[in-house]
């Protein structure tokens, strides 16, 4: 493996520190969606995939940074969402020494994906080839499965250690760098938008549950990193308020959603409530703002799917008990 760390050849690839690069994967053609994260030691891991359409980006991404097919040691997916782990496959069978590691709640999914790509049709229709293309199967002996915890060895006494954090999903990790105090949060503390400082949950059904989630962003706090890694997008570096904010926010949603489930209305108007009393909260949402911008705050966690998922659970739920 030839080891470039002077600069790279693609543009979507920026140095975080650490022997750590952030690698825009370029979900659905647009900037700033979905990042995954090279971590370039002595066994070099990936941690998330993106979108199967991402794949030849982020294959790209870590040729340039002299990563070839035989040197990747590890892919760690923080869940299985099809922005985070639908390159999966595609990237398996491009790096084969690469040992697959998942929460083992989504092991089987990544071995066999006809139900959680069926289930995703379902949601989305014929954006689904758009916004993230077929996740391919992956050999199951390849998949090492995680418990509540576990660790991926990233060579010279470096590891990556797994705590699971459901919530936002029931095989959904937080991943902890032993030697820089990252902590990769997948979607477990929502989504950030570094343009504006934008923090807005993700709720989406069917797995979120309000006590689950604000338990998961406790124990993020309580493993106290040094540095946030959102997915959705990039480094936070004020760990104690941006982790205030995430659990502030969903309340927020949920006791605004709350307030619509108990009024009976529908999905539609539901939505149509939360959106125009958050929106406020939101500089990416200012009329002001770029539309650009807008769009992909939408797309990154979109009110609809939000609002779904919360009300999903409360349904679930004794409407006299709460959370």
């Amino acid at each position: 493996m030839t080891v470039l760390t002077q600069g790279c050849a693609v543009d979507n690839v920026t140095p975080l520190g650490g022997d750590v690069y952030e690698i825009d994967t370029r979900m659905a053609g647009f900037s700033g969606i979905t990042a995954g994260y090279l971590i370039l030691g002595e066994r070099p891991c990936l941690v998330e995939t993106g979108t199967s359409t991402s794949a030849p980006v982020v294959i790209d991404a870590l040729a340039s940074l002299g990563v070839g097919p035989e040197d990747l040691a590890t892919i760690v997916v923080t869940h299985i969402h099809l922005d985070h782990a639908g390159g999966v496959g595609d990237l398996a069978a491009h790096y084969p020494s690469a040992e697959i590691v998942v929460h083992e709640k989504g092991a089987r999914h990544l071995a066999d994906p006809s139900r959680l790509m069926a289930s995703a049709r379902m949601v989305w229709g014929d954006k689904l080839d758009v916004l993230f293309g077929t996740l391919a199967p992956t050999d199951a002996a390849r998949i090492r499965s995680l418990g509540d915890t576990g660790s991926v060895d990233l060579g010279g006494g470096r590891r990556l250690d797994s705590h699971y954090s459901p919530g936002h999903a029931k095989h959904h990790v937080g991943l902890l760098d032993s030697g820089t105090g990252d902590l990769y949060v997948g979607d477990a503390a929502g989504v950030y938008l570094p343009e504006t400082g934008d923090l807005r949950p993700a709720t989406p059904p069917p797995d979120f549950d309000l006590r689950t989630a604000l338990d998961s962003i406790a124990l993020f706090e309580a493993l106290g990193p040094q540095r946030l890694l959102f997915s959705h997008y990039g480094p936070v570096g004020d760990v104690k308020e941006t982790l205030g904010r995430s659990a502030e926010e969903l309340r927020v949603w949920v006791d605004l959603t709350r307030q619509a489930h108990s009024e009976g209305l529908d999905l539609d108007h539901a939505v149509a409530m939360v959106s125009a009393r958050t929106r406020e909260r939101y500089a990416a949402l200012d009329d002001a703002a770029d539309a650009d911008t807008a769009e992909r705050f939408e797309l990154l966690s979109g009110a609809p799917s939000n609002v779904a998922g919360i009300l999903h659970w409360l349904n679930k739920i004794s409407p006299s008990t709460g959370d």
